[in-house]
């Protein structure tokens, strides 16, 4: 397991999924992300052999895996394996620090689990070197603009109330920063894109209780410890009402997922030509006349 900095308090946040996975989850977030997974793999033309599905908090995608036709055995893995039914074989492992031999797996897929790793460049060298050549990495995670409501309306009601501000919402990863990670990383031809669901409510306190209910309410090391103020829990639902209400007065919540998708290099992935390669000149595709370098073009 990592040594570095601990962004996240990950035994609490297991103890938070636990609890909620135990009363009613909150699972339309997930879900969403699941089909569209599949709708992602159902793309790439070729079977896999052995995917392992790492830290999604429903069974969702491993249903995707295995209706896809495209997955050979699917491995589920989980800090808790004891909670995972025998649908699926099942493997204890936390994210931040995998069992898996290299050049074991094809595929590896997560849903909304790697935003809370503490050492995201170390779990994607992980996940690589668990990949054999040509293996796929195809992972969703929270971006860093998801919740900027909450995050807004708690900062200005703290810093009227209580005179300053502590951290509320998680700093998730910056979709511009993601693609270098990849290719930091040893991955080849990646992809990253992003996409924004807007979710309506009817107060700040029924997105708080969904929160509650997919166990993603606040597990940063730095949180305030003491307990939140009633002055200041009813100032933000207030403020939050006020600047990010609709006209029938429901409220607005943005979740930013990031895609991620990179290949483990394989000599028969396509490679880019070397300079002057090229068979044939720009300039007689364009259909113009060439201007070598330093000289100025006829008015």
């Amino acid at each position: 397991m990592s040594s570095g900095p601990k962004i996240f308090d990950r035994r609490l946040l297991r103890v938070r999924q636990a609890r909620a996975r135990a009363h009613a989850p909150a699972t339309f977030l997930v879900d969403r992300v699941a089909k569209e997974l599949g709708e992602r793999l159902s793309a790439v033309l070729r079977r896999f052999e052995i995917a392992v599905d790492l830290g999604t908090p429903t069974d969702a995608v491993r249903r995707v895996l295995a209706t896809s036709g495209k997955v050979g055995m699917i491995v589920a893995a989980d800090f808790d394996a004891t909670r995972l039914d025998n649908t699926f074989r099942r493997v204890a492992a936390d994210e931040e620090a995998l069992p898996f031999a290299d050049g074991s797996l094809d595929l590896a897929v997560s849903a909304l689990a790697l935003q809370f790793v503490n050492d995201l460049p170390g779990t994607l060298v992980q996940i690589r070197r668990a990949l054999k050549p040509d293996g796929l990495l195809l992972a969703a995670l929270v971006g860093g603009e998801s919740l900027n409501e909450l995050r807004a309306a708690f900062a200005a009601a703290e810093s009227e109330v209580e005179g300053g501000i502590s951290p509320r919402v998680a700093p998730f990863a910056d979709v511009r920063e993601l693609g270098a990670l990849l290719q930091r990383t040893g991955f080849a031809l990646p992809v990253v894109d992003t996409e924004r669901l807007v979710v309506r409510y009817d107060s700040a306190f029924a997105l708080m209780r969904d929160l509650r209910c997919m166990g993603a309410t606040n597990v940063q090391h730095e949180r305030r410890r003491t307990r939140l103020r009633r002055t200041t829990l009813n100032r933000m639902a207030a403020l939050y009402g006020e600047r990010f209400s609709d006209a029938d007065h429901r409220v607005r919540a943005t979740f930013e997922i990031i895609w991620l998708s990179g290949w483990v290099p394989h000599e028969s992935q396509q490679k880019p030509l070397k300079p002057g390669s090229a068979a044939r000149r720009l300039a007689d595709a364009l259909g113009t006349r060439e201007i070598p370098s330093g000289e100025k073009p006829e008015r």
